[in-house]
């Protein structure tokens, strides 16, 4: 199933106040004009984007003492443009930001995201969110898909998305932007 825009369908753009309007059990995002509510991952899923977010909150510890640290969020609101995103995690390098944004949300585009497919979110999150990164200059992009168990690493070059890998099963990986970092696949399958 994919996600739906809001019913009825609005004979305009989706604004903000719509979307804080919309039912807390669900993330919202408005695309393209068009209003995004999917529920939150199901248990299967959220144990992957948990398990990931946990190896890569270890390893940052360890890169603190490097020049390469990072702010890593998972859910947050980011204002793209007219878009407003949620993707399950994102990235900036810390020296981007003295401090963090006093609003609510971001609108400086991540340097990396992760989305994490489920069976309603992997058409918007392919289709239509890749494209808003690609515009908005995302460096780095992850799809996770607990269902097949791969990770897809994207990196964004001349505007458009290169697959640089895609991994899967138990392999041990190490992926851009994080290649310092060794990932085990199995450790993010619920299975």
């Amino acid at each position: 199933m994919q996600p739906m825009p809001r019913v009825p369908p609005f004979d305009r753009p989706a604004t903000y106040e719509d979307l804080v309007a919309l039912d807390e059990i669900f993330i919202a995002e408005i695309i393209g004009g068009e209003l995004y509510g999917t529920r939150r991952l199901p248990p299967r899923h959220s144990r992957t984007s948990t398990s990931l977010g946990l190896t890569l909150d270890a390893a940052g510890s360890l890169q603190a003492r490097s020049s390469s640290q990072w702010w890593i969020f998972r859910a947050v609101e980011i204002h793209l443009g007219n878009d407003v995103v949620v993707p399950d995690w994102a990235a900036w390098r810390r020296h981007r930001f003295e401090r963090f944004p006093s609003a609510d949300y971001f609108s400086d585009a991540p340097d990396w995201v992760c989305e994490v497919l489920t069976p309603e979110t992997a058409a918007l999150d392919r289709v239509k969110k890749l494209a808003i990164y690609a515009r908005e200059g995302v460096g780095h992009a992850w799809l996770v898909d607990p269902d097949a168990g791969t990770l897809e690493v994207l990196r964004l070059e001349k505007g458009r998305w290169t697959i640089l890998a895609t991994h899967a099963g138990v392999e041990v990986v190490r992926a851009e932007p994080f290649a310092g970092i060794e990932i085990e696949l199995q450790a993010l399958w619920a299975d």
